[in-house]
């Protein structure tokens, strides 16, 4: 019986596979990304909500005070979120998440440093915040994918 999510327990038990890592961390990841799009629609944890655009750099909403939010950004959280935890399903799914998604923020990333923020081609919209968190979850995406899948080290 593999200890990677692989075997086929009939349920919990000393016996049962634990799924794999890398899993664990996808399935958390989309969950936390999930609550994020959600909490984006909540006003208090959403400021400024009453000025809550659907798209562009106009949406006077923040996540927290903090991470410059609009309708459509919530609605990228909350697909991202689905998404991670349908992949993580599998081990293969759950890597493409996390590196193929990590990858994705750190070109978000990249993009929210190089565009004018007060202009149109900021449509998520994204600040300043919201690009080092992009980075920040970019490496720490390709990160778990990588460090959670790497095969061990003989004797």
């Amino acid at each position: 019986m593999s200890r990677t999510g692989g075997g086929g327990g009939t349920g919990p038990g000393p016996r049962s596979p634990r799924p794999a890592l890398v899993r664990v961390a996808a399935a958390t990841v989309g969950a936390v990304f999930l609550l994020i799009g959600i909490l984006g629609f909540i006003p208090g944890v959403t400021t400024g909500y009453d000025r809550l655009g659907f798209a562009g750099h106009a949406s006077g909403a923040q996540l927290f005070g903090v991470f410059q939010v609009s309708v459509l950004h919530n609605l990228v959280h909350l697909g991202f979120g689905l998404a991670g935890l349908a992949l993580a399903r599998t081990i293969a799914g759950a890597r493409l998440f996390l590196v193929g998604g990590g990858t994705v923020y750190l070109l978000l990333a990249l993009y929210g440093l190089v565009i004018v923020h007060e202009s149109a081609a900021n449509f998520l919209p994204l600040d300043q915040a919201d690009d080092w968190l992009h980075l920040g979850l970019g490496l720490g995406m390709i990160g778990l994918g990588l460090l959670t899948t790497r095969a061990p080290v003989e004797p």
